[in-house]
């Protein structure tokens, strides 16, 4: 996620104090045959080329189908593909399975798939996603602040059910990213309004919304089985209701009460203690997310070489061990890396990867070093969205870095997740500010091209360099995995040497279900199999 989703992995929006779950108190209440489980507010209407968080992600991914499907452990199966087929990993034929429909009882075709990419592809259209159709021939010229070109040369309708795809260079990622959900089809009705559509999707999912006011905003997402659904996935359940929460503190209590059937992060509060509450129902797995630290580079002193120096000394100055260990009861793993050690070919000793070792004495000689060039002022100041369970961890990374290098550091909270998310996005946050990944597919590449890519939209950081772009694009092109990992090596030791983020914790996912739930299992990418959750 994207995100989805960047990260943005956070319980978003507040409700009144003191709810439990949030549709209790209203006239809405649960079908007792309903999974309820944690949700948050979505950054945007839920328009899949536009959704790149994981609380609008997770919803996405139950309301549309894509021609592959991502299984819990990752593994990508076809969904609506019949074949996808290429002799060149740069020409491809795509058929898809005919007999398919959106909810709306309108079918979809080829050119379902094709109007969604180019639609999302469009500079003008501004989709938080766009970067993920940049391989394809054309998207240059479609993406541009004034475009050349409507739609993309590379997309060709040939027949209702086979299109063919012609990418700008071979890649080795784009067949197992079209379970992705950038590249999900749109029914002719999301053209006539994007926006309204997105408060009222129409998919051809495993789920649907449940109504028009399925969605209230703030509060709850409801989802009920799409009986029309042909693929691989189909709900176990006799629907999903999406619960917004103030805190996890709050969610888990409803959890051990009986009143939310799953939650997929258990509270800092409860770390120590959940295994034994749970019993059984207690869930922890590895799972292919990161925590980070995040600077763009118009933050003052956080610019040019002087910036560089002050991320290294800060990165040094981060205890990760103790703070995994004291915060999380070891469910955060020092980062090694720039993507999530669960992931093909990830690699914990990189060059340049040193700089995730706390280490004081070399921290303050290399902030000394900053110093000299422009004498450090003012705080540090890290952003943190406050619904998200993030205050005890943020807390604990700025004392290790103001005992480190005797420097005023605080933690700033920010009511939700939406509100640090679209100042991120405006380039307006002006502070460090905590950020994240959580694994839309699992490559480390995903984690790659969505985060660094100059040219990305869910660049968080600002980071442009054209050789590092170029090694992304010879580690697509790469004609065997062994050879991409190679190259993806590279890459990351580039962004080491630019110090281009701050990579603080791999994720455990620690979890639960309630006694009323008979099977709930977290997937690869730390959310859950929600079509397989069974009461």
């Amino acid at each position: 996620m994207i995100f989805r989703k960047a990260t943005a992995y956070a319980t978003a929006v507040l409700l009144a104090a003191g709810l439990g779950l949030a549709a209790c108190s209203s006239s809405d209440p649960v079908d007792p045959d309903v999974v309820t489980v944690n949700g948050g507010e979505p950054q945007n209407p839920l328009v899949p080329t536009n959704t790149n968080e994981n609380q609008g992600g997770r919803v996405v991914d139950r309301l549309f189908a894509g021609l592959k499907y991502y299984d819990n452990k990752g593994a990508a199966h076809d969904e609506m593909a019949e074949s996808i087929t290429s002799s060149d990993r740069k020409s491809y034929r795509i058929t898809i399975k005919s007999g398919w429909t959106f909810s709306d009882g309108t079918p979809v075709t080829a050119k379902s798939y094709v109007d969604a990419w180019n639609y999302g592809a469009l500079g003008a259209n501004a989709q938080l996603q766009s970067y993920v159709f940049s391989p394809i021939v054309g998207f240059d010229e479609v993406s541009a602040n004034q475009p050349t070109a409507q739609t993309m040369s590379g997309l060709r309708v040939v027949d209702d059910n086979t299109f063919t795809v012609e990418l700008k260079r071979p890649s080795i990622d784009f067949e197992t990213a079209l379970g992705y959900a950038p590249f999900y089809p749109l029914p002719e009705a999301a053209f006539k309004d994007m926006k309204a559509f997105g408060e009222n999707p129409i998919g051809n999912g495993p789920y649907k919304f449940a109504g028009n006011d399925a969605w209230e905003h703030n509060v709850k997402i409801d989802l009920v089985p799409n009986p029309d659904y042909r693929g691989g996935r189909p709900a176990k359940n006799k629907g999903l209701r999406f619960v917004m929460y103030q805190s996890f503190d709050t969610a888990y209590s409803d959890l051990l009460a009986g009143n939310l059937d799953a939650l997929d992060t258990i509270p800092d509060s409860a770390l120590t203690t959940y295994r034994a509450d749970l019993g059984d129902r207690a869930i922890l797995a590895p799972t292919a997310q990161n925590g980070l630290i995040g600077v763009q580079p118009n933050v003052p002193h956080f610019g040019g070489q002087e910036g560089l120096l002050r991320k290294r000394a800060i990165s040094l100055a981060i205890n990760r061990e103790q703070i995994g260990q004291t915060i999380f009861n070891g469910t955060r793993m020092p980062a090694r890396d720039f993507t999530a050690s669960t992931l093909p070919g990830f690699d914990p000793n990189l060059p340049g990867s040193e700089v995730l070792k706390y280490n004081p004495e070399e921290a303050r000689r290399v902030w000394a070093q900053a110093d000299a060039i422009a004498p450090w002022s003012g705080r540090f100041e890290i952003a943190y969205n406050s619904d998200g369970g993030h205050q005890a961890w943020i807390e604990a990374v700025a004392n290790s870095v103001k005992n480190t290098l005797g420097i005023d550091a605080v933690g700033v909270p920010y009511p939700t997740f939406k509100t640090v998310r679209d100042l991120v996005d405006a380039k307006t946050i002006g502070k460090a500010f905590r950020h994240g990944w959580q694994g839309d597919y699992p490559t480390m590449l995903q984690f790659l091209t969505s985060q660094y890519y100059s040219y990305s939209d869910t660049n968080n950081v600002g980071y442009a360099d054209p050789e590092f772009d170029r090694l992304l694009d010879a580690a697509l092109a790469a004609p065997t995995l062994e050879e991409s990992h190679r190259i993806v090596a590279q890459a990351q030791a580039l962004l080491f040497a630019d110090m281009a983020d701050i990579p603080v914790f791999d994720y455990k996912g620690a979890a639960g279900r309630s006694d009323r739930v008979g099977k709930a299992e977290l997937a690869w990418n730390g959310l859950f199999d929600f079509e397989n959750i069974e009461k």
